[in-house]
């Protein structure tokens, strides 16, 4: 890398303050009938700027080494960071620069989901009813459809 990109390239510690910040960690789970256990679980990382400062998500992802800039909504773009392989990459970063504010808690439970991924729980009842639990206590704490399906009800019953 030349001596200009260097100095174009976002300190570790600046992209830790900005993700604490502007950055959220996410996990869905979401009907999906072709999926073998009918749900699928989707965990994401994303950024949302105005695209005037879309540079920045490029920049954002060149230090994270992953990702995609994608449009969000009108006039605004996302670096949005899916599949289990760059999730990987940013469990990673984040293990190795800290967050400073209480999205700590929210990617200590994103880090645990992307773990049980690794090892394949996602894909059987238990995993499945887990990550839906651990993915209700992230962010706004909404209660996610997984949890509220009648199925579940009746096997959380038993």
């Amino acid at each position: 890398m030349g001596a200009e990109n260097q100095q174009e390239r976002l300190d570790k510690k600046w992209v830790v303050g900005f993700v604490d910040g502007e950055g959220c960690f996410h996990v869905s789970v979401n009907k999906m009938d072709c999926m073998k256990l009918g749900w699928q679980v989707l965990p994401e990382f994303r950024i949302v700027q105005h695209e005037r400062d879309e540079s920045v998500l490029y920049r954002l992802k060149e230090v994270l080494d992953c990702g995609n800039v994608v449009v969000n909504h009108g006039d605004r773009k996302e670096l949005r960071v899916r599949g289990i392989e760059d999730l990987n990459k940013i469990v990673k970063f984040f293990e190795a620069h800290e967050l400073q504010t209480t999205k700590k808690d929210n990617f200590n439970l994103f880090a645990k989901v992307i773990s049980m991924m690794n090892k394949g729980q996602h894909l059987t009842e238990h995993g499945l009813k887990e990550i839906a639990k651990i993915a209700s206590l992230m962010n706004r704490q909404v209660r996610r459809k997984y949890l509220e399906s009648s199925e579940t009800i009746r096997q959380t019953r038993k």
